[in-house]
C-alpha cells in the first residue's frame, strides 16, 4: 500500500501507477446478493443450472457493475492519504466492460492517478484509471475512470 502524507504528495504522482489490490474471489453468494440489491436477478447471473445449459460461458457470471462496486474496497488496499479527513466516491467515468467474470474467478484492480483538480472549500478531485483484472484471463473485466473527492 502507498501512503501519502498529504494531498500535495498525492498530486505529485499524476501519471504514475498507484498500485494493485489483492485478489478477491467472486462467489455465487456475492453475485446473488448484488442481484437482489440491484433488482437484476437474470438467470445468467443467479441460476447455475440454466447457465450451465444455455450460457456461452457454461456458468454464471457476475454483473458488469459488480466489479466496479468493489472499487472502494480495492482503493483502500492500494493507497491512503494521512491528512485526509473525508473522501467522497463520485463514481465512474468512461467505463468499458470488456470481459465477463465467471463465478469463482478472482479479480483485482490496478490503479493509476491520471488527473487531480482543486475544488472549492479545499477539496481535491482525483481521477484514477482503474483496470479490473481477472486472474488467468488475457483481457480485463473492465477499465474505468474512477472519480473521488478528498478533503483535508
Amino acid at each position: 500500500m502507498k501512503s501519502f502524507e498529504n494531498l500535495s504528495d498525492l498530486v505529485a504522482t499524476i501519471g504514475q501507477e498507484m498500485g494493485t489490490s489483492s485478489w478477491h474471489l467472486i462467489t455465487q453468494e456475492e453475485i446473488n446478493t448484488f442481484g437482489k440489491v440491484t433488482g437484476d436477478e437474470q438467470w445468467i447471473h443467479t441460476n447455475p443450472e440454466m447457465a450451465a445449459k444455455f450460457s456461452p460461458f457454461k456458468t454464471t457470471v457476475a454483473h458488469g457493475f459488480f466489479s466496479l462496486s468493489l472499487s472502494p474496497k480495492f482503493m483502500a488496499e492500494i493507497f491512503t492519504v494521512k491528512s485526509v479527513k473525508m473522501g467522497l466516491n463520485y463514481g465512474a467515468n468512461k467505463v468499458r466492460f470488456i470481459n465477463p467474470v465467471p463465478v469463482n474467478s478472482k479479480v483485482r484492480m490496478h490503479c493509476k492517478l491520471i488527473e487531480a483538480e482543486n475544488q472549492e472549500k479545499g477539496g481535491l478531485k482525483i481521477i484514477m484509471e482503474c483496470t479490473f483484472e481477472i486472474e488467468g484471463a488475457a483481457k480485463p473485466a473492465c477499465v474505468a475512470e474512477m472519480i473521488s473527492v478528498l478533503y483535508e
